[in-house]
């Protein structure tokens, strides 16, 4: 059994004077990783999420990444969807398309979208059984430690409330400790219907990407790194991988709150 904890350190965080100074690293930093993993194992899973982390991705569309990264090795996931189709202005998918992957050539098989035709437990059962098939084609790896699937790259938002994924603060959806993927019916972030991966998955990474920007997400930034501890912690605070490194990319706007706040 696998349980969502709080860290008992503070994590990496790199904070930057604005959000082009981020995107210039995030890029950097993403493709590193690509070529790390392309050459020990001949493939790269990332998972992405919704929000503003797709615009803090642009630059791997630009020279040098766009010709150097190794695109037809990259497997791409979802950390959450939003159960509408793909078309639809709320799809996690339609802005990853439109921002980014429209502009790489990853091959189209190597997107791994919900199937919108089916319901939000479909749905989820649908997405775990994609991710198991992976497994058994060794695409994915499993942890040593949990059973649970291993991603070489997940790179989360974070919203206002602290909530990631589609894992909201108070939500019994943040204890889900055995589906891979689960599903919640009644958000309290519109819209209501979303697959999301549960904590054990998140926490199985082998390296995080938590981007944040913005003035509006100081509070939340603080309390999840803060040295505050508390029995009831925000969603962002029980981002833990347990063999994996976690780093934070925040703007200035974001890390206001923080007591050490030197930037690049």
């Amino acid at each position: 059994m696998a349980e969502a904890s709080i860290r008992s350190e503070k994590p990496k965080h790199i904070i930057f004077k604005g959000e082009e100074e981020l995107s210039k690293s995030l890029a950097k930093y993403t493709a590193d990783l690509s070529e790390k993993f392309v050459r020990e194992r001949g493939a790269f899973t990332v998972v992405l999420s919704g929000g503003s982390l797709i615009k803090s991705l642009r630059k791997l569309v630009e020279p040098p990444y766009v010709d150097s990264i190794e695109w037809a090795r990259w497997h791409v996931f979802w950390v959450d969807e939003r159960v509408v189709k793909k078309d639809h202005p709320d799809s996690n998918y339609k802005l990853a398309f439109d921002g980014f992957l429209s502009k790489v050539p990853i091959p189209p098989g190597h997107v791994y979208a919900i199937n919108d035709a089916l319901s939000p437990e479909g749905a989820a059962d649908d997405y775990e059984a994609c991710l198991r098939q992976l497994v058994k084609t060794e695409v994915l790896k499993l942890s040593k430690d949990n059973g649970f699937p291993k991603f070489d790259l997940m790179l989360l938002g974070m919203g206002p409330d602290g909530h990631v994924a589609s894992l909201f603060p108070g939500h019994p959806l943040v204890k889900e400790n055995q589906r891979w993927v689960t599903f919640i019916k009644e958000s309290p972030k519109p819209p209501p219907q979303r697959i999301t991966f549960t904590f054990p998955v998140i926490n199985s990474s082998s390296y995080i990407a938590q981007v944040v920007c913005g003035s509006n997400k100081a509070a939340a930034v603080h309390n999840a790194l803060g040295t505050e501890k508390t029995s009831d912690p925000l969603p962002a605070a029980m981002v833990n991988p347990r063999d994996g490194e976690l780093t934070w990319f925040l703007d200035e706007a974001a890390a206001s709150l923080l007591q050490d706040k030197a930037s690049l």
